[in-house]
């Protein structure tokens, strides 16, 4: 019998965020009373962040297959081809309470684990992207969250050496209390040099690499699996502490070691540092796993067991190591000087045992540690789908053009510029599109191809009708990459939603898993790796329903990519997918008239699915010079922003009635492209043969956005206006 140094009580069970049925459950599975250690890895191991209880039921519904995806979810990423023997290895994760806990922190870390989930996999991190998501401008904690998390995002990615190169900032009340903060990280690997994290072998070193092993982020897995209160400052400790040149180094040392042929399995250690990691190699790998704590390294005194098995210290992997190659391994280590240490074993008795000073502080059944961890199908509430918005209920503005002016320079459609240029966009020299765009572009280094990328979700629209938002983060997604020229291969999640164990809330998570599914099925669009945060609340008070999509396109020739500036005056503008009436969710109605309701506007996926193959298509034969999706604000915003990014102005013509509605509808499957005036008639007539909408609307010309019988405002009092919020905002001068 292992003694238990601390009585496990009804309070501690609570605050370690187990119910009292599931430490029931631990109870009947290993037939006595846990050690405190035990209790902490059981914790570590079920709470939510770490076991997906509440989602993993739903996650196995998603499409994870597809021709070109070589590992799809359960590794530290997925990872697709992109044809020559080479892989794009890539994953999106969540650290939204540590980020509003301790902003920089928060962010910081929230970057440098999700590069450490794929260079494990044994690719070199290549871009990043972020979205995020904080309250009200007029909150008195949301100018602090941002210039924190804006500041650790760039702080570590800048400093580790990856361009970011994508992303979303919008604002919305119900993130107040619960700011979101989504990190991508891609790299580039060899299809025959993917490392993954299942142990083999009996009698193997197990050996822990990197920094060492400190207090924070003790509980950080738990923090993240719970709601926030009035007292969300006193779990600051919770939150890990990064080094970004640390972990550079643990990169470099790492893709080195791989070369070695040294490793037999690799995990990073993330969320429940090294209980997650080392469970998780054992599990996967049908092993036991014996630890000695005393050779684990440490960089504070008299550090408990329970607390060393749950730091989530940063900068740290645990390795199965093929023991004739210990020393070639730890050389390369020592080089890059950090810590290499075998602490532990793998074994064949499916137990994981943990020692410290020379006891035995816990003794558990492996595979029930992950496979037996709870699996709760909750009860959900379908969301009562809302009512189409009567156009005729939207009145129009006294002034169209004036009211543009006023779009573009509201917080959700201002320029995001002052973020992104605090980001390093053009390290590695392999940056070809910047932020700003419709999606990142890169070329792949060594080759003429590129590598393009987006993460979009509108949570308004979910949260209205979950089942078409989640159809329309996926189409977004897709109509993003396809704009710069790009095949959509595959997307990773980041699924934040609100407290599962409300049906309401619930309800919301079915109904965007529902729509995901279909969208990516229908777009041959798979899901390769992702991440669920919930219990994103604040005093009972849910976040919008967001689930981001992080999707990844591949070019043949990263010189086809096309930006979405205007190009050449003369250039004929041509709509693709026919004049919008849908204003429900829309950014007009809300940020114009105080409205939020109606249903968000319906996602044909055929159409998407045909209007986007036309536009690459067109794109790749060089007959398109220009290209934007239309989404947020409509047509309206679409051309301000098109004008914006050249300088160049437009004349156009609308419908006659209700103008204001075309201008402003966010009706989905839509772009804008530009094109020689030779060629536009012949481009509208090709639509048509597709079975596609299409119309010329004007002609790229001047300084100015005319509408006919509307005026026109100069490009550059749309560029004041759009620039100058953000700034203006974070000097304190709004």
């Amino acid at each position: 019998m292992i003694p238990t140094e601390i009585k496990i009580t009804p309070e501690l069970i609570a605050s370690h965020g187990l119910k009292p049925e599931e430490y029931e459950h631990i109870l009947e599975l290993i037939g006595r009373e846990p050690t405190f250690t035990e209790f902490g890895i059981f914790s570590a191991m079920w709470n939510e962040h770490c076991s997906y209880k509440s989602s993993k039921l739903w996650l196995r519904t998603l499409p994870t297959k597809g021709p070109r995806v070589l590992q799809g979810p359960g590794e530290n990423a997925g990872v697709v081809d992109i044809d020559d023997g080479q892989t794009v290895v890539f994953k999106m994760e969540s650290h939204n309470h540590p980020s509003y806990i301790e902003p920089y922190q928060g962010a910081a870390t929230g970057v440098g684990g999700i590069l450490r989930d794929v260079f494990t996999m044994g690719a070199r991190p290549v871009a990043a992207m972020n979205a995020l998501r904080f309250g009200m401008p007029d909150h008195e904690r949301t100018r602090h969250v941002v210039s924190g998390v804006v500041a650790g995002v760039g702080g570590y990615g800048n400093c580790f050496g990856v361009p970011t190169v994508g992303g979303e900032v919008d604002f919305h009340p119900s993130y107040n209390g619960n700011c979101l903060v989504n990190a991508f990280a891609a790299g580039l690997a060899d299809a025959d040099k993917i490392f993954l994290s299942e142990a083999k072998g009996v009698g193997m070193p197990v050996v822990y690499l990197g920094a060492k092993t400190g207090r924070d982020g003790v509980g950080g897995a738990t923090m993240a699996s719970s709601e926030f209160d009035d007292d969300s400052a006193e779990k600051r400790p919770t939150v890990q502490v990064g080094d970004p040149f640390s972990e550079k180094r643990l990169m470099e040392a790492t893709l080195e070691l791989m070369t070695t042929g040294a490793v037999i399995a690799i995990q990073d250690m993330g969320a429940a540092g090294l209980t997650c990691s080392a469970v998780e190699m054992g599990a996967k790998g049908n092993l036991g796993i014996d630890l000695d704590l005393n050779k684990v390294p440490v960089r504070e005194e008299n550090m408990t067991p329970y607390e060393m098995m749950l730091s989530e210290s940063q900068e740290r992997m645990l390795m199965v190591l093929h023991p004739d190659k210990r020393e070639a391994a730890e050389a390369v280590f020592r080089k890059w000087e950090l810590d290499f240490a075998e602490c532990g074993m793998t074994t064949d008795n499916l137990r994981f045992r943990v020692y410290h000073n020379g006891e035995k502080v816990a003794d558990l059944p492996i595979k029930k540690l992950g496979d037996d961890a709870p699996e709760y199908d909750r009860p959900w509430i379908e969301t009562p789908k809302p009512a189409k918005l009567d156009p005729a209920t939207v009145p129009a503005p006294a002034d169209l053009l004036e009211s543009l002016v006023k779009m573009v320079g509201t917080p959700d459609l201002s320029s995001r510029r002052w973020v992104w240029e605090q980001y390093d966009t053009m390290i590695q020299g392999n940056t070809k599109q910047r932020p700003g765009g419709d999606a990142g572009v890169i070329r792949v280094d060594g080759t003429q191809k590129g590598l393009a990328f987006t993460v979009d979700v509108t949570p308004r629209y979910c949260k209205a009708d979950p089942f078409e938002g989640g159809k329309q983060a996926v189409a977004e997604s897709w109509r993003n990459l396809n704009v710069v020229g790009a095949e959509p291969l595959a997307t990773t999640d980041n699924l934040n939603f609100g407290n599962p164990e409300k049906p309401e809330i619930m309800g919301q998570f079915v109904g965007c898993i529902k729509g995901l599914g279909q969208a990516c099925e229908m777009l041959n669009m798979p899901i390769v790796s992702g991440n669920v945060s919930l219990y994103n609340e604040t005093s009972g008070e849910a976040i919008l329903p967001t689930p981001a999509i992080g999707a990844v396109g591949l070019l043949p020739d990263v010189d086809m990519a096309i930006g979405n500036g205007f190009v050449a005056e003369g250039d004929a503008l041509i709509l693709v997918g026919g004049h919008g009436s849908e204003m429900g969710q829309s950014l007009y109605l809300r940020d114009m008239l105080g409205r939020e309701e109606g249903a968000p506007p319906s996602v044909d996926l055929a159409a998407e699915k045909r209007h986007g193959d036309f536009v690459r298509t067109e794109i790749r034969a060089g007959s398109i010079n220009a290209a934007h999706d239309i989404s947020d604000g409509g047509l309206g915003v679409a051309l301000a922003e098109m004008a914006m990014r050249s300088n160049l102005g437009c004349t156009i013509e609308l419908p006659v009635e209700n103008t204001h509605i075309a201008f402003y509808a966010e009706d989905q499957a839509r772009y804008l492209i530009t094109c020689g005036s030779d060629v536009a008639e012949a481009m509208v007539t090709k639509a048509k043969e597709a079975g596609i909408q299409a119309e010329q609307l004007g002609t790229i010309a001047g300084d100015t956005v005319s509408v006919k019988g509307y005026g026109a405002v100069s490009v550059a009092t749309l560029k004041d206006s759009h620039e100058n919020w953000f700034p203006e905002f974070m000097a304190q001068e709004v």
